[in-house]
């Protein structure tokens, strides 16, 4: 596996020092990709950060809860997400919680009713009209996370999604009322600079209240 990420590393190399100096530009090379790529998104995506961010204050300010999901790497984003709402390095402390984090309630959908099900019975259980689902694929077409918004849209939650490629299914989808799209084929640069966009929206809600925006 590590000739696709670091071809070089096959090569019979015994010259070690230009085998770190290739290991020093590929790390080089994929951080100036991944920065690039983060600020090229959030400039892009500027104005509807800004409005998803005023939608999500104003559900906040009313009593609304933020219900996060998503598979592999983007399960433990979805985590991070959730965390970084409800337990902020500073700021305001949001309810919010992740639908991966409960290992007994996800094992027990997915055995019981299907996997493609796991998120959308846990918001039929727990949403409610004027709460938040984000959801995260690096693909946007998560089989799992379609009926998910699917059921949030019905139960009047505003449904986000933050998606990979050129958003997928869920960028194409009614029940998703905004989908942030990070437009690039590498999972590993999407799913940092979805990361940095997850923060961004934070930031701008945190923003949000603090003026009283979302209060009415």
């Amino acid at each position: 596996m590590s000739d696709f990420l670091y071809p070089f590393l096959e090569r019979e190399e015994v010259d070690v020092p230009a085998l770190l100096a290739d290991l020093a530009d590929s790390a080089r090379a994929k951080a100036a990709d991944s920065a690039g790529l983060r600020v090229a998104t959030v400039e892009r995506e500027g104005s509807r950060i800004d409005a998803v961010a005023g939608e999500l204050a104003e559900r906040f300010a009313a009593g609304g809860r933020l219900f996060t999901f998503g598979n592999g790497g983007s399960s433990t984003d979805a985590a991070s997400v959730a965390a970084l709402f409800a337990t902020p390095p500073w700021g305001r402390p949001l309810p919010a919680r992740c639908l991966v984090d409960d290992t007994a309630v996800l094992t027990a959908l997915g055995n019981d009713v299907g996997f493609d099900l796991v998120f959308s019975r846990q918001l039929i259980a727990h949403a409610r009209d004027g709460d938040m689902a984000l959801g995260l694929s690096t693909s946007g077409n998560s089989r799992n996370l379609l009926p998910a918004f699917r059921e949030a849209r019905q139960r009047g939650v505003l449904t986000v999604g933050l998606a990979g490629y050129d958003g997928g299914e869920m960028g194409r989808a009614d029940d998703v009322a905004w989908c942030l799209v990070v437009r690039s084929d590498s999972v590993h640069r999407i799913q940092e600079t979805q990361g940095a966009l997850a923060f961004t929206l934070w930031s701008a809600v945190q923003e949000r209240l603090d003026r009283g925006d979302g209060d009415g």
